[in-house]
């Protein structure tokens, strides 16, 4: 999901490819990561959305899409839910702020924070297996 938040997933190809049912998998991955496979998705888009408002100049409409979701209002709709603002508001407050330095280095904590939290969560897992599994699975689609 990381590696590309605007791919449609499917939980059931995402299940069959290892080997689980779809409730199976949605319970462990709940278990290990915190947050149902949906939400999990929702929350990667509206971090890789939030980064290109900081580094980018496109438009509201153009982060949309390359977060993988078509409808601009939806977006602006779980943007506002997730961090309070709107895009636009949260674009020119991040520039109004120094150009982001502080909101660089809060963003940088949040990912390491992320990062570590994800390991700890893969390094305790009821299934380590499944990690590599799903790697592997999404390997073999790569190269297919």
């Amino acid at each position: 999901m990381a590696a590309d938040v605007r791919e449609e997933v499917s939980l059931s190809e995402f299940a069959q490819s290892v080997n689980l049912s779809v409730w199976r998998l949605s319970h462990i991955f709940k278990s290990d990561v915190g947050l149902p496979p949906i939400k999990y998705l929702k929350l990667l888009r509206m971090e890789r959305a939030k980064g290109l408002l900081e580094s980018s100049f496109l438009s509201v409409k153009e982060i949309a899409f390359q977060v993988g979701l078509n409808d601009e209002s939806h977006f602006v709709r779980d943007f506002k839910s997730t961090y309070g603002h709107s895009p636009t508001s949260y674009r020119a407050h991040f520039k109004h702020n120094g150009n982001g330095h502080n909101a660089d280095h809060a963003a940088n904590a949040n990912q390491s924070k992320l990062r570590q939290h994800i390991s700890t969560i893969a390094k305790q897992s009821i299934l380590p297996t499944l990690h590599l599994m799903v790697y592997m699975a999404s390997a073999f689609d790569w190269l297919s």
